[in-house]
């Protein structure tokens, strides 16, 4: 790992901070007026689709009354893309530079890595896991986990990249679209039908003289498969409106993002399969908020009701067809943008909203304030604390992202910074140039009109460069270098020895 440069975050860390080892061997022991915390985390919602975001075709009556009681933040991004690296993120605290999280197949250092659960314990709490978070079979990082084993994965740490002119058109479409279907049953429905049931349990079989909870509710919808029963198919058929994608623009995208089209085999999708798609997604996000909607239920008929923080959220989204591309892994809003409520009436009033960047790294430092706790001084992020009291109180209005996976040619970093949005793409080889891409988020909200080329706009692209630099610690190009030499080494397990049933880290 590269070591960790001084920024203005170093500034703020608290006088003396203890190390994680040190807040353990001294852990306060009164927890006399801690709320419990719940954290609801989906899988692939994109943040666009939700009532209390302004979406006035889906039906997310429950997330939406979560919002009316609490706070709504508009501008929160995921650190990365794609499922495990993201959440990685939020069990480490860390962006994924500085973990090696890079992919699908990849875990922390160590099971016994610092992470918010084991802070959380550390200040006094059951941390509880019910659910996927895509962990490999040996490692829980310092969660208990109720509800039944849902995390079966096999890491590897291998991954690729591909050949930047690599650009031949693969023939058809991907197989995941045959997957685009109504039905009662897959393994997304059924998974998460489970943590429904072992969640509720957990919440039932609590009392109020029992320690705190921090609990993480894994859920994998709205994820694909998208099958989901016809009736939640039925309200949206007809309804949701087909991507907008101008004329060229699909010529125009960085050479990564063609390569993820390729890669992912989403090139000439039908636009029947698209609306289709669509409006199945709405279903399957209307019925994820329907089990959401359970969960919340039993928590408002336990005596725990009135001293629980409520936070929902999601690893990541989803383009949906948008900009020519499905799935994640991509930076523009519809895969890094995130739905993030909170809600503690005791404390925050309802209905309000908060429009400034951010990302889940502070939202792991919110969670660790809110229980007490002391988050290990190399961490990334900053509690919204704060600003949750005070709508104006200062906030950074910043948020990084990054994508180091597959199916690219290179990795790429993003910075959020008030109403702009930068993205670096590393350089492929020596034969290809780096790329950049610039948008401004109030005037160009579909990101179609890339700004980084037009030289008024040259220092601008210099300064966000700069920052995103200061804020990882090190070049996107420093990191790509080692993420490849990290994906040629692996972790020397056999990839042929893998478990059948643990093929959970799945290519998404």
């Amino acid at each position: 790992m590269p070591a960790r440069r001084l920024t203005r975050r170093d500034f703020m860390r608290t006088v003396g901070a203890t190390t994680l080892a040190a807040t353990i061997a001294g852990a306060e022991t009164s927890i006399s007026g801690r709320p419990n915390i719940l954290v609801i985390m989906s899988d692939e919602h994109n943040a666009s689709v939700l009532g209390c975001n302004g979406n006035a075709i889906i039906r997310t009556p429950h997330l939406d009354t979560l919002a009316a009681e609490g706070v709504c933040f508009q501008n929160c991004y995921c650190n990365s893309p794609l499922c495990v690296p993201s959440r990685m993120t939020f069990t480490a605290g860390k962006y994924i530079s500085r973990t090696g999280a890079w992919n699908n197949d990849c875990w922390l250092p160590s099971d016994d890595y610092p992470s918010v659960a084991r802070v959380m314990t550390a200040a006094g709490y059951d941390s509880v896991l019910c659910g996927k978070m895509h962990y490999d079979s040996t490692r829980r990082y310092g969660f208990r986990e109720v509800g039944g084993n849902m995390n079966a994965s096999f890491k590897t740490g291998h991954g690729g990249r591909r050949a930047a002119d690599d650009l031949e058109p693969t023939p058809g479409i991907s197989d995941r679209f045959d997957d685009f279907h109504p039905g009662e049953h897959s393994h997304v429905l059924d998974h998460d039908r489970a943590v429904t049931a072992g969640t509720v349990e957990f919440i039932k079989s609590h009392t109020a003289s029992d320690k705190p909870f921090f609990m993480v509710a894994g859920y994998l919808a709205p994820h694909f498969p998208l099958i989901v029963p016809e009736e939640y198919w039925d309200a949206y058929k007809g309804n949701v409106p087909m991507p907008t994608i101008p004329d060229g623009f699909l010529d125009r995208l960085p050479l990564n993002y063609k390569h993820l089209r390729i890669g992912f085999n989403v090139e000439d999708v039908p636009h029947d399969i698209v609306r289709k798609g669509r409006e199945l997604y709405y279903g399957l996000t209307q019925w994820l908020d329907n089990e959401v909607g359970k969960v919340l239920a039993a928590l408002a008929q336990s005596p725990m009701a009135d001293n629980t923080v409520i936070l929902y959220t999601t690893d990541h989204g989803e383009n949906m067809g948008e900009h020519g591309l499905w799935w994640k892994n991509c930076l523009y809003d519809s895969a890094a943008r995130i739905p993030l409520i909170m809600r503690w009436p005791k404390r925050w009033g309802g209905g309000q909203h908060r429009r400034g960047a951010c990302s889940m790294v502070d939202v792991v430092q919110t969670i660790v304030e809110l229980g007490g706790g002391h988050a290990p001084e190399d961490w990334d992020g900053d509690s919204m604390l704060a600003w949750l009291d005070d709508a104006s109180a200062s906030w950074k209005d910043m948020a990084v992202s990054e994508y180091y996976a597959h199916n690219i040619a290179s990795g790429y970093a993003m910075l959020r910074a008030a109403q702009f949005k930068y993205v670096y793409h590393t350089a492929p080889d020596a034969s290809h140039a780096a790329q950049r891409e610039l948008y401004d988020m109030e005037a160009d909200p579909g990101e179609f009109n890339n700004l980084a080329t037009d030289p008024q706009f040259a220092d601008r692209v210099a300064a966000m460069h700069a920052a995103l630099v200061l804020e990882l610690g090190e070049d996107p190009d420093e990191a790509e270098a080692r993420c490849r030499r990290d994906y040629t080494k692996g972790y020397g397990r056999d990839d042929k020895r893998r478990p059948k049933e643990a093929s959970g880290g799945k290519k998404g």
